[in-house]
């Protein structure tokens, strides 16, 4: 544990308390603490430790824990257990007083053994650094401790002059890397003790400061509570705790000059999330910041979400976060500018006409984009909200997939997700508008519409061509009956349209867009064939009413409430409450024609 000038960790280990010179000492542990490919940790006692790299051929993708302990009657309890890093590991301890301190690093290699056997060959090399000041290089615990499994310690002085100790190793490519398994080279640390030279300072003033400082913050605790400050912002500040530092971390005080104090001139859009501002950072960088409603429970839900999730992938068809801000009651994320805006603002508002090789490009990149979360990245993700307004275009009209507010992991084991309902009416799967029946054939379906938007122009909601029909894909679904394609191909195109490739995206899109899931393409098969490389099959549905497909019901409710306010009680306008056997679910209709939504 850590008191204002002194460290004890059992690294990979429990709480444990031992016996040194006679004297009692409490080691904090750290063995509850989750790995993975980068991992920051802060304890409650002024230190912690972050944790860098991945083993890329142990074949274990989550990298859940990298810790090891052995059963050994060589070794105490402190050196049974230790912490392994694949590239970078750091300790560190802050508040710390400033002066000169005794570092005592205690090894043991526990992977290795001293037999004649294969894992005796094993080797482990990495240097240490104090201060930033390379103290061991090429340290190697066997050769040190002189055999495996036994007991290592290594002394090092070490000045503090900003009350923050650094203790770091790392591993630089050499030794072994497949004995006596793969994944189990890199840095390894049993503890570390951290004690100020000449031992313990002046434990009145220390007992007096502490008296003086507890009282202070009971008194100001007291004129919190009093003041209401204190309530309801606990478990939001809990909730927000670490979050900057697993992505790009921005104070608020950049944020205000790069935006101009969130100057209305540089407002570029307006969505359910918040308003967005166009900012330059100081090293001429553009981008795009998304400010959170302070009062909005679901901001604040979606706002954990996107960073969860986003802030774990790199795709060239999906919008990069550069970082976000957590600082008082501002809760700001922070993107790349998208200097055409969205897809939904190029295609309805007349804003710049997509010749159609562009649109083709358009297509594919969303369809890339999906297929690489739902089949290529480590983590399956189920986007939930794929539509024209959630696709931002760069400034070569490249489409990249934003908004991860609402998206879920899609564990493999599991065949589909039960879960509320949330998303945007006219873009979601009716089995799970209905029902709340969530697989990636979900996304399928809401990119199937997004395409038919892309080669009409038209916007799915908003267009009604007649009385016989509610929205764009129900149009589509009676064209398709009579094969009259060419139809829906947007007239702003004339006759610069590749014919073939039109009706290719249109009959992918129209497949997508089937009722059944089962039926639906995976997005992997959707690039294939809107590359030309795969056939597309034949799937003509039968004949049918808009008022017997499951498709169309929640446009049919909406558009009965949106020709009925009375009944809509005092919902908002732009949004529409429906029941489904899994409850009441709030589902913005988001139509664009009514909220130009702007998001970059």
């Amino acid at each position: 544990m850590a008191d204002g000038c002194s460290l004890h960790v059992n690294c990979g280990g429990d709480d444990l308390t031992t016996k040194e010179n006679n004297k009692r000492v409490d080691y904090e542990g750290d063995a509850q603490v989750e790995g993975g490919t980068a991992k920051y940790f802060r304890s409650n006692s002024h230190w912690g430790f972050s944790s860098t790299g991945d083993f890329m051929d142990d074949n274990d993708y989550q990298n859940a824990r990298f810790i090891e302990a052995v059963a050994s009657t060589n070794l105490s309890e402190l050196y049974s257990s230790a912490r392994l890093s694949p590239l970078s590991l750091t300790y560190f301890r802050y508040c710390l007083e400033n002066g000169n301190y005794t570092v005592s690093l205690h090894f043991a290699e526990i992977f290795f053994t001293n037999d004649n056997t294969y894992t005796n060959l094993g080797r482990r090399i990495f240097d240490i650094y104090i201060q930033g000041i390379l103290v061991r290089k090429n340290f190697n615990i066997d050769d040190e401790a002189d055999g495996a499994q036994k007991q290592l310690t290594r002394q090092f002085n070490a000045s503090v002059t900003e009350n923050i100790l650094e203790i770091r190793f790392y591993w630089a490519g050499k030794g072994t890397t497949r004995i006596p398994v793969r994944g189990v080279y890199g840095p390894l640390i049993s503890a570390i003790s951290v004690d100020p030279n000449g031992g313990k300072k002046n434990v009145t003033a220390y007992v007096a400061v502490g008296v003086a400082a507890a009282c202070i913050i009971f008194v100001l605790g007291i004129i919190l509570w009093w003041k209401g400050w204190l309530k309801g912002r606990k478990s939001k500040g809990k909730d927000f705790e670490g979050l900057e530092l697993q992505t790009g971390s921005f104070t608020l005080k950049q944020i205000k000059a790069a935006t101009n104090n969130f100057d209305s001139a540089n407002k570029i859009g307006e969505g359910g999330f918040g308003p967005v501002y166009k900012g330059l950072l100081p090293d001429g960088t553009v981008i795009a910041v998304k400010q959170l409603s302070s009062v909005s429970r679901q901001g604040n839900r979606e706002f954990l979400n996107e960073i969860g999730m986003i802030s774990c992938l790199q795709h060239p068809n999906l919008v990069k976060l550069h970082g976000c801000c957590i600082e008082g009651d501002q809760l700001l994320l922070v993107y790349e500018y998208m200097e055409n805006n969205s897809l939904a603002r190029t295609l309805f508002a007349d804003q710049l006409v997509l010749d159609w090789p562009t649109r083709l490009k358009i297509c594919t990149g969303i369809a890339r984009g999906l297929a690489f979360l739902h089949d290529e990245s480590r983590l399956k993700i189920v986007h939930r909200d794929i539509k024209a307004t959630n696709v931002l275009l760069d400034g070569n009209l490249n489409p990249k997939i934003s908004d991860f507010g609402l998206a879920r992991l899609n564990e493999d084991e599991n065949t589909h997700i039960s879960t509320r309902v949330a998303g945007t009416i006219g873009y979601m799967a009716p089995e799970y508008a209905l029902w709340g029946y969530l697989t990636d054939k979900a996304d399928v379906y809401s990119f199937g519409v997004v395409a038919l938007e892309i080669v009409s122009g038209k916007n799915n909601n908003s267009f009604i061509p007649s009385d016989k029909y509610i929205c764009l894909l129900d149009w589509a679904c009676h064209l398709q009956q009579g094969g009259n394609f060419a139809d829906l191909v947007d007239l702003k195109l004339g006759g610069e349209v590749n014919q073939e490739e039109a009706e290719r995206m249109i009959k992918v899109a129209l497949l997508c867009t089937n009722a059944s899931p089962s039926l639906r393409p995976t997005m992997l098969e959707v690039v294939s064939m809107l590359e030309g490389q795969t056939s597309i099959p034949d799937v003509v549905p039968e004949a049918s009413s808009y008022t017997d497909d499951l498709r169309f019901k929640a446009m049919r409710d909406f558009h009965q409430v949106k020709q009925n306010p009375g009944s809509s009680g005092t919902q908002a306008q732009n949004s529409t409450t429906f029941r489904t056997e899994i409850g009441s679910s709030n589902i913005s209709d988001d139509l664009y024609q009514n909220n130009l939504d702007s998001k970059s």
